[in-house]
């Protein structure tokens, strides 16, 4: 995200009604890209936020908290937590953490001929919907918004297209499902299998979570039980104010009349 400060500042002041709520009728970019430019910035009404979010980032000079997640598309587990931890805590901690998603989980990979045969523990429809989410992850800017929608849907595959079409403006359905049925698909869930089969120590269950590219159960209990706290609390440098970093104190009062 790069703006021209001075610039910024006088688009707010010239259109402060902009930065008055969080969206207007003319936006129709995902939240993950309201702040990707200028122009997306003032047609969705965040000017204000986008600058104080850019400011924030800039006192961020130490690095993030890195977060992977080892998964399997329809492993209830791993959907509680991506959908009901995971995905909430980087909506509120996007400038201190990162996150690495893996849908591979505890399926097997068998080769064939130049490609390769996937089984998937949950059934052909799990190894469908991890092959969706990793050509997400490889094409859409909004992959895990989406993933998040299918996740935290009643039926991950169905809501699979629909979930896409809420996040994604610029890609087509259709070229995520060529991926899926090609080549590009195979080679992504391949290298998938290689990531996770090249855990150390081995993943023993999904969804198994690394920080910082290190796994241990303390680490996994912590991120299990809130991953918020745990992220707050290895972040090494000036703590964001969600986290409690700068101790702001509101006393604004909605008084009878």
């Amino acid at each position: 995200m790069k703006f021209v400060p001075l610039l910024l500042v006088a688009v707010w002041l010239s259109c402060h009604s902009c930065s008055s709520t969080w969206s207007s009728p003319s936006c129709s970019s995902p939240p993950s890209r309201w702040c990707s430019s200028l122009d997306s910035a003032i047609r969705c009404g965040v000017v204000k936020q986008c600058l104080e979010s850019n400011f924030t980032k800039s006192r961020m000079t130490d690095d993030t908290v890195k977060v992977e997640l080892y998964y399997e598309s329809l492993c209830g587990g791993c959907r509680g937590f991506l959908a009901g931890m995971l995905y909430p805590t980087l909506v509120m901690l996007q400038d201190i953490m990162t996150v690495t998603l893996v849908p591979f989980g505890n399926a097997v990979e068998k080769p064939d001929g130049a490609k390769y045969i996937f089984e998937c523990q949950h059934g052909e429809e799990e190894c469908l919907g991890n092959m969706i989410e990793a050509c997400l992850l490889n094409m859409s800017p909004s992959a895990i918004d989406i993933i998040f929608c299918m996740e935290s849907s009643s039926d991950v595959i169905k809501s699979a297209e629909s979930c896409f079409n809420i996040y994604e403006t610029e890609l087509s359905w259709g070229k995520i499902m060529s991926c899926v049925n090609g080549d590009a698909g195979n080679h992504l869930m391949h290298l998938n299998a290689v990531k996770t089969n090249a855990l150390d120590p081995p993943h023993e269950y999904v969804p198994w979570i690394t920080i910082n590219g290190e796994h241990t159960e303390e680490l996994q209990d912590k991120a299990m039980a809130s991953l918020f706290t745990l992220v707050c609390n290895m972040y090494k440098g000036p703590k964001p104010g969600v986290c409690g970093g700068d101790k702001r104190h509101y006393k604004s009062y909605c008084h009878r009349e």
